[in-house]
């Protein structure tokens, strides 16, 4: 950490991007082995898919998106979708209904989450948080939870299992969810406060951009930068303004609301905003090296959240029981695409956002986005809805992968620690490595 460089202010410390001009570059490399480090996400997006319209197909050597990805296909050389993976502890196995608990509780851990809506809830440790609990020293924040939805940690919300399983997907322990934020002012607070409520709170007072306060070591950080920094300093710089004219957006569109811990309380007035905003910040949070690793909770298993914005009006888990009704299954299809455009628009970003010598964000991380339910209709748990992306940790990117049939989920995450320099001999119902990838 002494060797980083921030800008400081009043209630703000500023991270900064790597640049060759500070040598900053070089300092990385010593760090990091020689490359600049690999960044590891997870995004989880609800109710399983309408496979027919999502899973690629393949002609000749050729990878076919499916309709539902087609807004992927400018990213195709930089994805793996993998078919074949399963979730064993996601099924009853003897418990009975929940299956949308068990889906989001197994999806990091591949652990069959205990049945109980009380206190005494009982999983596994998490994916990403062996990753945090290995390298979190290294960033400023260890690791980086996300959400669209509120907390919750405990009562009764499917069958019999505790809130706590389905709308958590980062695990401490097998008793302690890492809750996940879903107001964007906390997140940009949390990579840009000053970590003291009341000098934050005096700040955002004023009503000024962090920007503003970190003004003299800006202009004193611009005059060290070669051109080529100079320009990825201004863009920078643009983004966290973006970000925060954004979230003020939001706050506005919100009003006069209630305050929680003295942040206020607002969200974006769309789902996407909401989405893209989040996805703007971890990126953020990865170009700045503030954390390695993140999770996305897009919206809890079970969801019924209606998408009017693309013209779906009812719930989305009420109409992902479609029974093959024609206009419930094209629904289905609507999410499943509107979800795969948020994803690109992620992508978008990390490969837009350079990082290191020639490389971008997306060059140097591992992002996997997927489900675990695979149809939604019928509650499977097999041939998972997976994409991996990124070329961190030398992915083999622009291939369709179909692994043994019965292969755990947890193999793709034991693979993924690994390739983060994390040495993890088990997790979960794993059984060994997915060397493919």
């Amino acid at each position: 950490m002494e060797r980083r460089t921030f800008l400081r202010g009043l209630a703000v410390t500023l991270s900064l991007p790597t640049f060759e001009s500070l040598g900053q570059i070089a300092h990385a490399a010593e760090i990091s082995g020689g490359q600049a480090p690999t960044r590891l996400a997870y995004i989880y997006a609800p109710n399983g898919v309408n496979p027919p319209l999502w899973h690629p197909t393949l002609d000749g050597s050729t990878i076919k998106l499916g309709k539902s990805l087609s807004s992927l296909q400018p990213y195709l050389n930089d994805l793996q979708i993998i078919r074949g993976l399963d979730h064993d502890k996601a099924r009853a196995n003897g418990d009975g209904p929940g299956d949308h608990a068990r889906a989001n509780a197994t999806f990091l851990t591949g652990v069959q989450a205990k049945k109980t809506a009380g206190s005494d809830i009982q999983l596994g440790v998490s994916a990403d948080q062996i990753a945090a609990q290995a390298i979190g020293n290294l960033t400023r924040v260890p690791s980086l939870e996300l959400s669209t939805d509120p907390v919750r940690r405990s009562g009764n919300c499917d069958s019999g299992y505790s809130c706590a399983y389905q709308f958590n997907l980062a695990w401490k322990n097998d008793s302690t969810p890492m809750p996940p934020e879903r107001y964007p002012r906390r997140i940009f607070e949390k990579l840009f406060g000053s970590g003291n409520l009341k000098e934050d709170q005096r700040r955002r007072a004023y009503q000024k951009s962090v920007l503003d306060f970190v003004l003299s070591d800006t202009k004193s950080v611009q005059r060290k930068l070669g051109a080529d920094d100079h320009d990825k300093f201004d863009a920078y710089v643009t983004a966290v303004r973006e970000v925060e004219r954004q979230i003020e957006a939001a706050e506005k569109f919100a009003g006069q609301q209630p305050k929680q811990n003295d942040f206020p309380v607002s969200i974006p007035k769309s789902y996407k905003e909401h989405i893209r905003l989040m996805y703007d910040m971890m990126a953020l949070a990865f170009q700045t090296d503030t954390t390695r690793v993140s999770t996305f909770l897009l919206a809890h298993d079970g969801s019924n959240r209606p998408f009017p914005e693309i013209g779906v009006r009812d719930g989305h888990h009420s109409i992902s029981h479609h029974r093959n009704d024609p206009k419930k299954v094209s629904d289905i299809a609507k999410i499943d695409t509107f979800y795969a455009e948020q994803f690109a628009y992620f992508l978008n970003k990390l490969k837009s956002t350079p990082d290191g010598i020639g490389k971008n964000l997306l060059d140097n991380s591992m992002i996997l986005f997927g489900s675990g339910i695979t149809d939604g209709n019928l509650h499977n748990n097999d041939d998972l809805p997976i994409i991996l992306a990124g070329h961190g940790g030398d992915l083999k990117a622009g291939r369709l992968i179909k692994a043994d049939k019965g292969t755990p989920m947890t193999n793709l995450h034991l693979s993924l620690l690994k390739k983060m320099g994390v040495e993890a001999s088990q997790l979960g119902d794993s059984t060994g490595l997915l060397k493919s990838i």
